[in-house]
């Protein structure tokens, strides 16, 4: 059975990629999702908090020593010194790449398009072969409107795209009032793939405390249902990779997804509880499933139950929805 799919332009032997999270900073983590047979990695997200938090205190050293002698500028540390986390990235990007041969995509996070634009033309410099885009924005002002978050993805895409050669996928919230026009425009500004969908902070509450608890859980099978909704509607309409980021517990979302449209599913949290190793499970299940079904290969059933393709187009509309309640009856 071939496993292997295309992502981004990238041929991949696995549809399974390992998203942006924790278990990539130690490198070795990184040959272990090799050998047991990921597709790709996401690196851990690069934050513009991270940037901006180096650069100001890059200035304020900077600003205290500039002065204190003509050969200040030798005297002064390198950059790299005083930007760890920025620079520790691009390093790790490096040594994944010396010590891979998987494709590996960076991924940064942030709500402008400033100060971390660089990043992006850094990332690509030190090997990355695509750029994942995590713009994790919440409009809390409640005067800001929805064309001004649109415009805010609009612009960041923009930017980037101006500044990198290499593939730019987008990972989009689920929150937009039309989630097919916001795919579209950002395939026009030079998108090549979208990641559905980001799971964004939903606190929860401490009322002994009263404190506001920055819990993160693992993501559940559940959560599969309105990704899984969205590709099976964008597959074929918009011409951009996609991937599947909510939900991956197991090989049956994976299978899931990919009748949807998706080229691949992007899992972290599984990783977390059963173990690196846990691939390796996914992808023997995935051939045993194409096996019973007659499938050699990820082309031949991807996107067969999107919206497109099957023979009853309205099971992902509104009509279905009203034979739903009725069947409740």
């Amino acid at each position: 059975m071939n496993l292997s799919t295309n992502y981004l332009g990238l041929k991949l032997e696995s549809p399974v990629v390992v998203s942006a999270c924790t278990l990539s900073e130690d490198i070795s983590n990184i040959v272990r999702m090799e050998d047991a047979g990921a597709g790709a990695v996401v690196m851990f997200s690069l934050f513009e908090e991270q940037i901006r938090q180096d650069a100001a205190r890059y200035d304020a050293i900077s600003q205290n020593t500039s002065n204190l002698f003509a050969e200040a500028s030798d005297f002064f540390p390198g950059i790299e010194d005083y930007h760890v986390g920025p620079y520790e990235y691009l390093e790790k990007i490096r040594q994944a790449k010396a010590r891979t041969s998987l494709p590996i995509i960076g991924s940064l996070n942030g709500v402008t398009n400033e100060g971390w634009i660089e990043y992006a033309k850094l990332i690509e410099e030190a090997g990355a072969d695509a750029l994942e885009v995590n713009i994790f924005f919440i409009p809390a002002d409640i005067h800001t409107n929805a064309a001004q978050v649109e415009q805010r993805y609009v612009d960041i895409v923009k930017a980037i795209r101006r500044s990198v050669r290499i593939p730019v996928s987008v990972k989009l919230s689920p929150y937009f009032s039309a989630i097919g026009n916001m795919a579209r425009r950002l395939y026009e500004e030079g998108a090549n793939g979208l990641v559905l969908f980001n799971r964004f902070y939903q606190p929860d509450f401490d009322i002994q405390q009263l404190k506001v608890l920055p819990n993160l859980q693992y993501s559940e099978a559940t959560e599969i249902r309105l990704p899984l909704l969205w590709l099976a509607i964008l597959h074929g309409r918009v011409p951009v990779s996609l991937a599947a980021t909510s939900g991956v517990n197991s090989e049956i979302e994976v299978i899931k997804y990919l009748l949807a449209g998706a080229d691949v599913a992007m899992t972290a949290s599984t990783l977390y509880r059963n173990g690196i190793d846990y691939i390796t499970v996914m992808n023997h299940g995935i051939r045993n499933w194409m096996k019973a079904k007659g499938f050699e290969s990820i082309q031949a059933f991807k996107g067969v139950m999107s919206q497109q393709n099957i023979s009853d187009p309205t099971a992902y509309e509104r009509a279905n929805y009203i034979k739903i309640l009725e069947s409740k009856r």
